[in-house]
């Protein structure tokens, strides 16, 4: 038996935890210089407030895309009351940690919201709570029928929990990790696959997560779960994701609305340049990015 053996189970000893465990700083990968083991501000800093009801400050991750599809899909409907200043946080130098945003996400995580049609103005931080908010406030997106509603917040529910095992399981150990290690990839590649095998058979029997209706749930679960299956960490071989046709099929389908379309380019910054709106302070931001880019390409249209 070899002496880098455990005599017990016959594996390699692996990590020992120690009785006390002691923060690593330089241990943490990507995100080493974000991550402590601590809350709280770290700086003093204020945040920028436009004109309109809503000031959102988040970043095109797919929990900040919540946000911003939901409140272009709420203007698509005409709703005027939801028009939003969306201001970029940059979580890589720590804007999450400034005293202002802070004062809104006291857990310093992206998006942060503020409504700003009522006084005093309200915070609203986790995008559920935002998605959940915005629906009941303008009555939309959130079924009425108790059956429907409570379908909606199901789902809702199973995002909410579920995606952590996606974006900090599969994401982070596959993805963003120091090094590659098996057991961790392996363990969260098999939960991230019953997902999305969990959506794929419920999505074989409906058009949309609740039956023929769109809905919140639709709008938190689409940006996760439309990533995994087109761009995310480059894992789409590694996951065989061609083996969910149904929820393909759904992912397509949403992704055609053009407030996702929209949505889903606010506060980002990675990707295509013309994929990217940074900020956006008015509908008429979008069009504008889209001449940028025309005359950045010599004329060419994209």
């Amino acid at each position: 038996m070899s002496d880098t053996q455990d005599p017990a189970n016959n594996q390699p000893p692996g990590y020992v935890p120690p009785k006390v465990w002691v923060w690593d700083k330089a241990n943490g990968g990507q995100f080493a210089n974000i991550n402590r083991p601590i809350s709280g501000p770290t700086k003093e800093a204020e945040l920028p407030v436009g004109k309109h009801p809503f000031q959102l400050y988040s970043l095109g991750t797919p929990n900040g895309v919540k946000v911003t599809i939901m409140l272009e899909e709420l203007l698509a409907k005409g709703h005027a009351g939801a028009e939003y200043d969306a201001w970029l946080i940059n979580i890589g130098v720590g804007d999450q940690f400034g005293s202002d945003f802070v004062s809104i996400n006291p857990n310093s995580k992206i998006p942060a919201m503020r409504d700003m049609s009522v006084s005093p103005n309200i915070r609203l931080f986790e995008s559920g709570s935002m998605l959940v908010y915005l629906a009941e406030k303008f009555g939309e997106f959130l079924p009425t029928d108790p059956h429907k509603r409570a379908e909606t917040m199901n789902w809702l529910m199973w995002q909410m929990g579920s995606a952590p095992y996606v974006g900090g399981g599969l994401g982070h150990f596959y993805a963003y990790a120091p090094f590659k290690m098996q057991y961790p990839i392996d363990r969260f590649a098999m939960e991230t696959k019953r997902q999305l095998h969990v959506l794929d058979t419920h999505l074989a029997q409906h058009q949309f997560m609740v039956g023929d209706t769109y809905t919140i749930a639709d709008i938190a679960i689409w940006p996760w779960y439309g990533a995994i299956m087109r761009e995310a960490y480059n894992a789409q071989e590694f996951l065989s994701v061609h083996e969910y046709t149904h929820l393909d099929r759904w992912v397509t389908e949403v992704g055609q609305r053009p407030a996702v379309i929209r949505g889903r380019m606010v506060n980002r910054t990675f990707g295509r340049p013309e994929t990217q709106l940074r900020e956006r302070h008015d509908a008429s931001d979008f069009e504008n990015n889209r001449e940028d880019m025309v005359i950045a390409r010599g004329g060419q249209r994209i």
